[in-house]
């Protein structure tokens, strides 16, 4: 199931892709990350892992994330291992007149009890991606975390 969706940021299309590419940036913009750990050696790139940490109605989540493709800066296609879905997805960054267009597309593949609620996943998968790119901007336009985080 499909989750997808664009937003235009009024910074560079570079300064976009390399905070987005650190996951360990995440916590900043998306409110339900509460944790983000780059697990991998070296600098980030294809293979690259992070670990985090996800809450929501009322328990958190272990997340493993990897890096499957990285075109700086251009593309990332990614990898995401959680104990009730699996995720693939695409993000691609295209410069566009003073901006950065973002774009994402996410592959949802549900398991157990979860493959069910296929079509309310997505529905909220479609309003809580907005959500975070929009905190993204936020973030990247202002230079100001969108929410107070500690590290």
């Amino acid at each position: 199931m499909l989750v997808q969706g664009s937003i235009v940021i009024e910074r560079s299309v570079e300064d976009v892709f390399d905070f987005v590419a650190d996951e360990r940036n995440e916590p900043q913009y998306n409110p339900q990350m509460t944790h983000a750990d780059k697990v991998t050696d070296g600098p980030i790139g294809v293979g690259t892992k992070f670990h985090s940490v996800m809450t929501g109605i009322g328990r958190a989540a272990d997340m493993t994330i990897e890096f499957t493709e990285f075109d700086r800066p251009r593309r990332i296609a990614e990898t995401t291992h959680m104990s009730n879905m699996d995720i693939k997805g695409v993000l691609t960054f295209e410069s566009v007149p003073g901006a950065t267009r973002m774009r994402w597309l996410w592959d949802l593949e549900p398991r157990g009890f979860y493959k069910m609620l296929g079509p309310l996943i997505r529905r909220i998968g479609e309003r809580q991606e907005l959500r975070i790119w929009s905190e993204l901007k936020t973030v990247m336009e202002t230079g100001r975390p969108a929410r107070n985080i500690s590290r």
